[in-house]
């Protein structure tokens, strides 16, 4: 019987680091396609436009699977999640991608994995071993440092607001997946767009550019997938990945992210990948290893 017990309990945390990599490569083409979109569109036009088509969707979804309503006392973390993932994270990433690079925009993410741990267990109550801070904390130290000593690649207000959407989808991430335990991780993701709707679209209509019908079908193609695929997708499988494996756990693979996002910048944007910037990805993929190992 406990043998039965440890079989479904490393099958769970398998599922989890699975779904939580799925979640990362749907991620991975947030930014290059947020930069692409910020070509021709407002960054705040963008954010709620964006929130607006995938409330939209939720709404669908919601009604179509006849899911029932939050309770009272999960509202005010609904609303924690809204505030950093469906606003705070892409405005604040939209307009750092007026000032810099989606690669080098890319390389923040790196930060992520420590700032989801943290709020892990100030939200989620989690407590991983010291060898997995030290992994943790290392990654995020590989990262910080290209992204702000690399000669020429520093942008004060760029960094500062990716800085900022760091710390923000951190804590959307580790109440959303405290939530999905009781809720369900796409039903969170969900109900978060649905209590943002009315805002966004009163927003989207507020902030619709005059030269709209000038947007190029490029600009519409990446607006699809932040809308489709970061807004609702890729946060299906995240917050099931982060609720099944431990938020401070799976947490970590984003710091995989950098690595799939800058095949995707070289690919799209024909932006530069440099030998340093692969070095710090292959850095960061095995202090994923490490820390995984330690997390429990």
């Amino acid at each position: 019987m406990a043998r039965n017990r440890v079989s479904k309990t490393n099958s769970g945390l398998k599922s989890g680091w699975l779904s939580g990599l799925a979640g990362v490569v749907i991620f991975s083409g947030s930014l290059p396609a947020t930069r692409i979109a910020v070509q021709e569109m407002n960054p705040f036009f963008l954010t709620f436009l964006r929130a607006s088509v995938a409330g939209v969707l939720a709404v669908m979804l919601i009604l179509f699977l006849r899911q029932r309503r939050p309770q009272r006392c999960q509202l005010i973390s609904l609303l924690i999640v809204a505030l950093g993932v469906v606003v705070g994270f892409p405005l604040l990433t939209a307009m750092a991608l007026r000032y810099v690079t989606s690669a080098h925009s890319i390389m923040f993410l790196g930060l992520l994995p420590m700032a989801t741990a943290i709020f892990g267990v100030v939200r989620g109550g989690e407590r991983p071993r010291l060898a997995f801070w030290i992994f943790s904390l290392t990654g995020s130290l590989l990262v910080m440092g290209f992204a702000l000593f690399l000669d020429g690649a520093v942008s004060v207000t760029g960094d500062a607001l990716m800085l900022a959407s760091v710390v923000v989808c951190g804590l959307g991430y580790a109440e959303g997946a405290k939530l999905s335990r009781e809720l369900g991780g796409w039903q969170v993701i969900c109900w978060a767009l649905i209590i943002s709707l009315p805002v966004m679209l009163v927003a989207t209509i507020e902030t619709i550019p005059k030269g709209i019908s000038d947007i190029s079908l490029p600009v519409w193609l990446a607006l699809g997938y932040v809308s489709l695929f970061s807004m609702l997708v890729g946060f299906i499988f995240w917050y099931r990945g982060l609720a099944a494996g431990g938020i401070a756990a799976v947490g970590q693979l984003q710091l995989l992210q950098p690595f799939f996002g800058l095949g995707l910048s070289a690919t799209l944007l024909s932006e530069t990948v440099s030998p340093v910037m692969i070095m710090i990805t292959l850095g960061v993929i095995l202090c994923v290893i490490g820390s995984r190992r330690f997390a429990h």
